[in-house]
């Protein structure tokens, strides 16, 4: 049991929030190999130091470290201790684009992948406000991958009136804004990114390949056409290990 006395932060943030306690733990613990708090081929703490630390039984940071050594990251040996193995590559960080030009662009080595096309649709999320939906949108739902490793779903809404003039071929090779920034004479005249962080359902995690719980980051875009109806609604979901905002200031 963990001594009495002022609880560490870990332990603190661990007791207010409503996620299971392991997988707030197997949050921590990754982020601790992924800034070289705890190095490739180092020995982290015990069980037993990390249950004092955080405030929690034995058997929760066993099921905290349980995950990390299915993900590869870590490796137990009975009587050694157990030791980083990898740390997740940056290589395949994602930058999400701040600037029109930014969002027009693929990502390098990027893969699309469509999972569904549905016609005669309308979404549900979209920022009130900014403009009015259309009649009807053509829904792609998409999964994109680098090296084999899926780092963002998209739900992407495209005007009805325009979907036929896409190349369908295109809605495995272009972003979301590429595909309304191409269409012949469509002029846009307002367009909003919006991001939020959240966390993995159990569609997400295992659609995107994260644990239960894991943060994500969720970045919705929105083109208007000169009618002022909304030409393209984009609702992405990124793997928070693998997405980064970088904004200039000045």
């Amino acid at each position: 049991m963990p001594e009495t006395g002022k609880p560490s932060q870990a332990a603190t943030a661990i007791r207010k929030s409503a996620v299971a306690r392991y997988l707030q733990l197997a949050a921590l613990f990754r982020r601790r190999i992924e800034t070289n708090e705890w190095p490739v081929d180092s020995r982290i703490p015990t069980v037993e130091e990390l249950a004092k630390e955080c405030g929690v039984a034995n058997m929760t940071i066993r099921q905290a470290l349980s995950l990390l050594e299915q993900e590869g990251l870590i490796e137990r040996f009975r009587a050694k201790g157990t030791f980083v193995r990898k740390r997740n590559s940056r290589d395949l960080w994602c930058e999400v684009q701040t600037d029109w030009n930014g969002l027009l662009m693929a990502r390098d080595n990027a893969e699309i992948e469509l999972l569904s096309s549905e016609t005669g649709t309308k979404p549900t999320d979209y920022p009130a406000g900014i403009s009015d939906l259309a009649e009807s949108y053509l829904h792609l739902k998409r999964r994109h991958r680098r090296e084999g490793e899926a780092f963002l779903l998209a739900d992407v809404f495209i005007d009805e009136r325009l979907s036929s003039k896409i190349d369908k071929a295109h809605f495995t090779s272009k972003t979301s804004m590429r595909l309304i920034a191409d269409i012949p004479g469509l002029k846009i005249v307002d367009a909003r990114q919006i991001l939020t962080i959240g966390s993995a359902d159990p569609e997400i995690s295992e659609l995107l390949g994260v644990s239960l719980g894991d943060p994500v980051a969720y970045v919705q875009r929105i083109a208007v056409a000169e009618d002022g109806t909304m030409a393209l609604i984009a609702n992405g979901i990124y793997r928070g290990d693998m997405v980064r905002v970088e904004i200039k200031l000045t």
